[in-house]
């Protein structure tokens, strides 16, 4: 990579979660991510395998510009802040790629049933009004069903595990799809 590597970070709603955003794309595709929650799992990326080599580490979320890094109560963010951006450059800078094998998706991260014109409109109202905001606080979100009125999402990065998600979803996500669309009664959400 012939650009310096740059990195800040931002506080998420999630006082376990923080954001390190970079100056270049990590994931090219809009609204793709990949979340790691085990050590384990993360064995296909060098970055999140780095990241997990952290004894304090609990998650690695990586989409777009930024990865979000769920940490342990053993330490407070002002102390682990350095170490972690550090690390971030120095594997960078190694050129390797975001993934070395097949990411295996999960069998609760395959969307069911987009075929009909409600789920095509819930779709672009989440991808158009929510994404960004959420995205903004260092998670993502993904439609996974729409069934008897009920939408079911998923809720990565940040959102996992975070204090204001329930608010998000009733006040933010429910609300607006309620709004729009009158065949919606209820969102709930399914965390991978």
């Amino acid at each position: 990579m012939n650009t310096p590597i740059s990195i800040y970070t931002e506080m998420t709603p999630n006082p376990v979660t923080m954001k390190f955003v970079l100056n270049f794309l990590l994931i090219d595709e809009e609204g793709e991510s990949i979340e790691f929650r085990k050590k384990e799992k993360a064995a296909i990326s060098p970055l999140a395998t780095k990241i997990f080599e952290l004894p304090y580490v609990n998650g690695v979320f990586i989409t777009s510009n930024f990865i979000t890094v769920t940490k342990d109560e053993s330490c407070e963010w002002y102390e682990v802040i350095p170490e972690i951006k550090e690390l971030i450059k120095t594997q960078l800078a190694t050129g390797e790629p975001l993934l070395n094998g097949e990411l295996i998706i999960e069998e609760a991260e395959v969307p069911v049933n987009v075929s009909g014109d409600i789920e095509q409109k819930i779709i672009a109202l989440l991808d158009e009004y929510i994404r960004p905001a959420v995205e903004g606080d260092g998670g993502a979100i993904h439609f996974k069903s729409f069934e008897n009125g009920i939408v079911t999402v998923t809720l990565k990065g940040s959102c996992h595990g975070c204090p204001s998600t329930n608010t998000t979803l009733k006040q933010g996500v429910e609300n607006l799809l309620r709004r729009m669309l009158p065949e919606v009664e209820k969102v709930i959400t399914e965390t991978v």
